[in-house]
């Protein structure tokens, strides 16, 4: 009753048929009994899959407008004038800068930058 190259347990459908119903589960469970069944089965690489493409789409516009940009954007720094008069009346005192900031109610590292120039140049008005 088996025709060669046709299952018995078949029926009416084809082979074909069989490989189209198993490519269109997606479940791994199916895929892997396709695998052990040695059916054909359906592999398709999305291009870009799982990509943040709302991140990705405008960067090519905002990388042109910093490449056209020329403003400098630096923050001012302490003028050189008060690094070296704070550092002068600190060591006149023989204070550390760890004193010296305890004494301030400040960090250490923010006296350490003062001293150093690294420091953002802060307006009193503004504050």
């Amino acid at each position: 009753m088996a025709e060669s190259g046709h299952d018995p347990g078949l029926g009416a459908r084809s082979c074909a048929q069989e490989g189209a119903d198993l490519r269109r589960q997606k479940d791994e469970k199916a895929v892997n009994a396709a695998r052990r069944a040695g059916g054909p089965i359906e592999i398709v690489k999305k291009y870009n899959a799982g990509a943040n493409k709302a991140a990705s789409s405008a960067t090519g516009m905002n990388t042109k407008k910093l490449d056209e940009e020329t403003e400098v954007l630096a923050h001012e720094r302490v003028p050189s004038e008060l690094k070296k008069l704070i550092m002068q009346a600190r060591l006149e005192k023989k204070f550390t800068q760890a004193q010296l900031a305890q004494l301030i109610n400040e960090k250490p590292q923010i006296v350490q930058e003062y001293e150093s120039g690294k420091a953002k140049s802060v307006d009193p008005c503004q504050t």
